[in-house]
């Protein structure tokens, strides 16, 4: 009986409190993320194509008219969008940059680095939540760093400490850089073991 009374007021209080059984202890509370969402990415690698594929999957939650990928997205369309009067409601923005992305696009890092502060300036006006996402993994960091290229690195640097929450495919964080992020601008972070993961939490995030 004492266990019963035990459960009921630990239930009681997760429902009425809203408190996550899922955060880990001291991490900030994840903020409330809402449809429409932009998707996009800094540095042109293949990461906004990943998170396509991840919402196609979830055409039961999300709507194909509920999400955009841009992956040259600028203020200028979250402008537009909010003249429209359905302003989007959240910006995902991915980590990692691609040589032979941005070299298709025909820009350098330094115009993806404009691009996304400027990005990232409008959407902290119109009060649109940030999820800044390293998905690829550590294939992504490795690939620069194994020629001696720091683009990768500007991208994440430009991104993860701008974000209102952090969503890492954690081979990636195998050296704790995005930990260290989260802990040092009080960011939540949310880290998934397989890229097919993001499935599960996606739709936890967009309920």
């Amino acid at each position: 009986m004492k266990r019963t009374h035990t459960f009921l007021f630990l239930f009681l209080f997760f429902v009425l409190t809203g408190a996550s059984l899922s955060l880990p202890a001291g991490q900030p509370e994840i903020p409330k993320v809402n449809l429409p969402v932009l998707i996009t990415s800094c540095g042109q690698s293949t990461g906004p194509v990943m998170l396509k594929v991840i919402f196609m999957r979830l055409k039961l939650e999300i709507k194909p008219k509920d999400y955009e990928v841009k992956e040259l997205a600028a203020a200028e369309d979250l402008k537009a969008m909010a003249d429209t009067g359905t302003p989007y409601r959240s910006l995902i923005i991915t980590m990692g940059a691609s040589l032979k992305g941005m070299g298709a696009a025909g820009i350098s890092i330094d115009d993806e680095l404009a691009r996304t502060s400027k990005l990232i300036e409008e959407a902290r006006r119109q009060g649109i939540t940030i999820i800044g996402a390293h998905i690829e993994g550590i294939k992504r960091r490795a690939q620069g760093a194994a020629v001696g290229d720091n683009t990768d690195e500007l991208s994440i640097d430009a991104v993860a400490p701008n974000s209102d929450l952090l969503i890492i495919k954690k081979e990636g964080n195998a050296d704790g850089r995005f930990t260290i992020i989260a802990n040092e601008k009080n960011i939540p972070m949310i880290e998934v073991e397989k890229t097919l993961d993001l499935i599960a939490e996606f739709k936890k995030l967009f309920k």
